[in-house]
């Protein structure tokens, strides 16, 4: 604990959450605090916290009220919140992220209840550096940072400093997916403004009331964010998430060999859907290599996807021009060719081939008889029947993934996979699908979330001390998840493990990035004896400490 918090006791205690007990303080704690008399006297276990608390979670009538009894909480008693998350994950992911945070976003200043992690202005220039010191925790302690500037909020558009849900929501899922300690994490909105007109007249919005500040004015705002948490946070990795292509392409090319940096957006993102082709050609029995992918949406997603699918491509001994011409592109536009270049952004032009002008995806699908179709457009029901029937007509197997987020924006559902495809598409979608029945059969769809990747690969960075982040990384992440689905799975149709697995799957991903990290000589940590038992030995688990742990912790 920082030097700059006094030590709490008594009803200071009960409102910091990072050591509150509530009722589970035992008799010594409350004579060793000030507590006695401010708490009944039952002393209520942790796992009885935890029925309570689920208990009252049920009972909350819809998603964003269940999003809202979390924040509160976690808000009221850190350790309470993560040991119900983790042993209720598979229910509480969507209500802590997707789809339910995207709600949460869209009425975050109606919502808003207490402010969590940090905001820097477009106003704050030149004293970004004093606005990180106002953090209370230790900045040795601090590992990863969740930043973003709120532009490009799932497929919701421009929220501005109401993006700040993601960062939260991303940072409680590298704790309760792969043990990074929540006081090691901090979630950062950069408010520069928004050009949601709606949000600026709303009186109940939190940002700034202003259109968004472009340019050089911008550019020097995150160049002195990233130099002031090099210089605050020697030892944080920074995940940029949620900017606008724009933005997010050109950060991640400047600052990804100059600081512990990834946008799990491009790579994170490209990262799963990988690993989800890598499972679903175990059911296909073809390689990588002889597929055709036709992607619509081209940009950060689908363009950071194709990027790894062409890395992955080149290990299978295709060359890097070849491994690019098995990727397609439609976008708002048609089919992106190479006559369409001098209109092209600059991540499109790798994938601008030399082909005829298609003016839509079903005619795409048609002319280029693709084995994957990948939705990353953040149009809903753009798979329509006709597309996915063609797509079965010359696929025994269509891989079909609808990888757009929220729900709501999921290119196709997975019963209209299913249905249309007469049960042989091999479906994945960004946000959960309830299980299907047709002809007797059960389908359980998988959920391409990156909650697969990013938290196992932010371990392994934090775990050696990477400096830096690199797509080999992204590769065996892909691999090493891709290598943990069963056949158990594989006969449902499920192309990812069962998220209740999320701890174990991460523990492998950062092994597995780890050894990536000490092959390519990035580490700050000498390699130990047993690599698994070191990344492990260092997960955070929801307990409450005892009396000595407590006191020790306040003596730092």
């Amino acid at each position: 604990m920082s030097d700059k918090a006094q030590h709490p006791r008594g009803v200071t205690l009960l409102n910091y959450p990072r050591f509150n007990q509530g009722t589970a303080f035992s008799p010594e704690h409350r004579r060793a605090f000030g507590l006695d008399g401010l708490l009944p006297p039952h002393v209520a276990s942790l796992e009885l916290q935890v029925q309570r608390s689920l208990r009252n979670f049920e009972r909350k009538p819809h998603d964003l009220d269940r999003y809202i009894f979390l924040n509160g909480l976690q808000d009221r008693n850190e350790t309470l919140f993560y040991r119900l998350v983790i042993d209720n994950l598979e229910q509480m992911m969507p209500i802590i992220y997707t789809p339910t945070v995207g709600q949460a976003c869209q009425e975050f200043g109606l919502i808003f209840r207490r402010p969590r992690g940090l905001y820097i202005s477009s106003e704050d220039h030149g004293r970004v550096a004093d606005i990180l010191d106002n953090w209370p925790y230790k900045a040795d302690d601090v590992r990863v940072i969740v930043v973003t500037d709120g532009e490009r909020i799932l497929g919701l558009g421009d929220l501005g400093a109401h993006g700040m849900g993601i960062p939260v929501g991303k940072l409680s899922l590298y704790t309760a997916c792969a043990g990074i300690p929540p006081s090691a994490t901090l979630p950062i909105t950069i408010d520069v403004g928004t050009n949601n007109q709606s949000l600026r007249q709303d009186p109940y919005y939190i940002g700034l009331h202003q259109e968004r500040v472009r340019g050089e004015a911008y550019d020097s705002l995150l160049e002195e964010f990233v130099t002031a948490v090099q210089e605050k946070f020697p030892h944080a990795l920074i995940q940029f998430e949620d900017f606008a292509n724009h933005n997010a392409f050109r950060l991640l090319q400047k600052y990804r060999d100059e600081v512990c940096t990834f946008n799990d957006d491009i790579q994170g993102t490209a990262a799963v859907a990988l690993a989800g082709l890598f499972s679903a050609l175990r059911l296909t029995k073809h390689p990588l290599s002889e597929q055709t992918l036709l992607f619509l949406g081209a940009g950060e997603a689908g363009i950071g996807i194709a990027n790894l699918i062409v890395s992955a491509m080149m290990d299978e001994g295709l060359s890097e021009a070849e491994a690019r011409r098995n990727c397609w592109f439609v976008d708002s536009q048609g089919l992106v060719v190479e006559s369409r270049k001098a209109d092209l952004a600059a991540h499109k032009l790798p994938y601008a081939h030399e082909y005829e002008p298609l003016p839509d995806l079903s005619t795409a699908v048609d002319m280029l008889q693709p084995t994957a179709l990948i939705g990353v457009s953040g149009q809903p029901g753009m798979f329509t029947e006709p597309i996915i029937r063609a797509m079965s007509d010359f696929n025994e197997r269509p891989i079909i993934f609808a990888l757009s987020n929220p729900t709501a924006n999921s290119e196709c559902t997975a019963e209209e996979a299913y249905t249309w495809s007469d049960g042989r598409a091999i479906f994945a979608s960004g946000s959960p699908f309830p299980s299907f029945t047709l002809d007797g059969q059960t389908f359980v769809p998988g959920q391409g979330n990156n909650a697969y990747i990013f938290p196992g690969v932010g371990l392994g960075v934090v775990a050696v001390g990477a400096r830096r982040v690199t797509d080999e990384m992204f590769r065996a992440a892909a691999r090493t998840l891709a290598d943990l689905v069963g056949e158990d799975d594989l006969e449902q149709g499920r192309i990812f493990p069962a998220l209740g697995r999320i701890r174990e799957l991460s523990l492998e991903i950062a092994v597995s990035v780890a050894e990536v990290a000490y092959e390519q000589n990035l580490t700050a940590v000498d390699r130990p004896a047993d690599l698994r038992e070191m990344i492990a030995s260092q997960m955070y688990e929801p307990v409450y400490p005892d009396v000595a742990t407590m006191q020790a912790a306040y003596e730092e």
